[in-house]
């Protein structure tokens, strides 16, 4: 798997974590307490590029001890910033306005025309993603059964582009020059980056750290899984719609293809990945045919710990070409490895070449390998409760072996 998402280089720089802000917030009806956090990798050895992971930590104030955590690839933001109230927040703004006017003094007949104006508003609530009718959004989801979240912003790790593969974390070991063939893309910086996230989880008495999970949707979908499969530590992850490069099979020759990761997406693999998709090479033509592994190997990599593998329909919008057929096929073939391994896979018992997924909303959540396609889009919010329910039923459970 290392030739196609690269090795980690021997000496990645430390990482040191500073909580920047921390305060009491109320998310749903669910009272939390939000940490805004910066972990700062070490440059002294490359002045030049600085490397500031964003991340965000939610855990519910009243929990009676530590709770699981679920890190979600997305921006890092607090979930409720505390407001000061009404009457308070209109001094702020009525001194705004008249320390404005007195340095400009043009705002001033703009402040008279609109009088009601607040140069300061009331801050929105995260949201993250359309969930299920009658459904709470996935953050609140998860407080509210007594989890903790953390929003992990994959761009302040390595930037989600090709100039980027310079600067970064990337960037930083390489000391700004290009990367060698095997070296790591994209999607391992991200896993590396929620791996040191995690170490930050491992010093909070709030948090049980044998049970932090890692969640992502789409190229974030991809994310996850590496992660889960390359960072032992990680308990549980929730895969979204992940295609070419996360749970569909490479040599399937349907929909989003090796080539389209090869071509626009390169930098989220090793270097190396790009000769299967050379048609004209002093090695000759290769394609995903001759790619001597397959994704359900990374999918076997993750036994047997929780894995949860997501997608939506083509019809909300869930891309045909993200093989959801594909994905199926590969979770089946993992299976052997989750059995090998003490755990329950996801109980189909034919050949993962004429394996046919279950119905829409049909959930195959028995085991350790559970797999779910819902009615929604590209997301996997409608897939957030019963995730939680299925790795509660695991995490509570006295047989389970996922370490």
């Amino acid at each position: 798997m290392k030739m196609l998402y690269g090795r980690l280089p021997k000496d990645i720089p430390a990482v040191a974590w500073k909580v920047v802000l921390s305060e009491r917030e109320i998310l749903g009806r669910t009272p939390v307490i939000a940490k805004r956090l910066v972990g700062h990798v070490d440059n002294s050895s490359y002045p030049l590029i600085d490397v500031d992971i964003e991340a965000t930590e939610v855990v519910p104030a009243n929990a009676k001890g530590p709770v699981p955590i679920l890190i979600l690839f997305t921006r890092s933001a607090l979930p409720a910033p505390a407001q000061p109230p009404a009457a308070d927040l209109d001094k702020i703004n009525n001194a705004l306005r008249a320390l404005l006017a007195q340095q400009d003094p043009s705002l001033k007949p703009v402040f008279e025309q609109y009088p009601a104006y607040a140069p300061i508003a009331s801050q929105a609530v995260l949201g993250f993603g359309p969930p299920s009718a009658g459904d709470p959004p996935t953050i609140q989801q998860l407080v509210a059964d007594g989890w903790g979240y953390v929003t992990l912003n994959p761009a302040s790790i390595q930037a989600d582009n090709g100039a980027g593969i310079t600067r970064g974390i990337i960037g930083l070991v390489n000391r700004g020059q290009p990367r060698k063939p095997d070296d790591w893309g994209a999607l391992r910086a991200w896993a590396w980056g929620a791996a040191r996230t995690l170490d930050y989880l491992e010093t909070d008495p709030a948090v049980d750290a044998k049970r932090v999970g890692i969640e992502g949707v789409s190229r974030y979908g991809k994310a996850a899984l590496v992660t889960l499969a390359f960072e032992q530590r990680f308990y549980m992850g929730l895969i979204g719609s992940s295609g070419e490069g996360g749970a569909k099979l490479n040599r399937r020759n349907w929909g989003e293809a090796v080539e389209s990761l090869t071509g626009g997406e390169y930098y989220w693999m090793a270097g190396n990945f790009m000769k299967y998709g050379a048609a004209q090479a002093t090695f000759g033509s290769k394609n995903a045919s001759d790619i001597p592994v397959d994704t359900h190997e990374l999918i076997a990599l993750c036994a047997p710990r929780l894995t949860f593998i997501s997608y939506g329909i083509p019809e909300h919008g869930d891309a045909k070409w993200l093989d959801h057929q594909g994905s199926f096929m590969a979770a089946v073939a993992a299976q052997p490895v989750f059995r090998l391994l003490g755990a329950h896979d996801l109980g189909v018992t034919e050949d993962y070449r004429t394996a046919l997924m279950p119905p829409v909303n049909t959930g195959m959540l028995d085991g350790q390998l559970a797999w779910r396609q819902h009615d929604g889009g590209h997301t996997d919010a409608p897939n957030i409760k019963y995730f939680i329910q299925w790795a509660d039923t695991w995490m509570h459970s006295t047989t389970t072996n996922t370490h």
